[in-house]
C-alpha cells in the first residue's frame, strides 16, 4: 500500500472542521446543551443509612463509568458514625456534597462523619472501573459497608 493511500482519510476531516484555529471536539454521546451534568442524566441511588446496629446498604450498587449519580446518606443520630472509603472517593469525581442546603465542592474526600442526625447528599460521576467500599471505620461485618461496582 502506498503512503498516499494511507493518508487519504485524514485530509477530508481537516477541510470540513470549519474556521481556522478552531478544533471542534466530537462526542460519542449527545447529552444536550447542559452536557453530562444535566439533571436529566443524573440517577438517584438508593440511600445509605448510618444507624447503630442497622445495615448501611440494602444491596450492592452497580454503576456505569461516566454515569452521573446522586446518593443520600442518612444518619439517625443513634451513634456517632462515619463512612470511610478513600479508594471509592478516588475512583469518582465529586461534583458536590450538600449538607443542610450548604453546597461543598471538594477537591477530595476520604470520609464523612455524622455526630448527630442528618443527611448528606453527594452528587458524583463514576470514573474508574472496579469494586469499592464505603464502610464504618473499625467495623468488620459485611452489613456495615456499602459496595460499589463501577463498570
Amino acid at each position: 500500500m502506498s503512503q498516499d493511500a494511507d493518508d487519504d482519510d485524514d485530509d477530508d476531516e481537516e477541510e470540513e472542521s470549519g474556521e481556522a484555529g478552531v478544533h471542534e471536539a466530537g462526542a460519542r454521546f449527545d447529552y444536550g446543551f447542559s452536557g453530562l451534568m444535566a439533571r436529566d442524566n443524573r440517577t438517584q441511588l438508593a440511600p445509605l443509612t448510618l444507624a447503630a446496629g442497622k445495615p448501611v446498604a440494602t444491596a450492592e450498587y452497580t454503576l456505569k463509568s461516566g454515569g452521573y449519580y446522586r446518593l443520600d446518606i442518612n444518619a439517625d443520630g443513634s451513634q456517632e458514625l462515619a463512612l470511610s472509603g478513600g479508594d471509592f472517593f478516588r475512583a469518582i469525581w465529586v461534583n458536590e456534597i450538600v449538607i443542610e442546603d450548604i453546597e461543598i465542592r471538594p477537591m477530595g474526600v476520604h470520609s464523612l462523619e455524622f455526630d448527630d442526625a442528618g443527611t448528606a447528599t453527594i452528587s458524583f460521576v463514576a470514573v474508574v472501573p472496579g469494586r469499592y467500599t464505603l464502610s464504618i471505620p473499625g467495623s468488620k461485618g459485611e452489613t456495615q459497608q456499602a459496595v460499589f461496582n463501577i463498570r
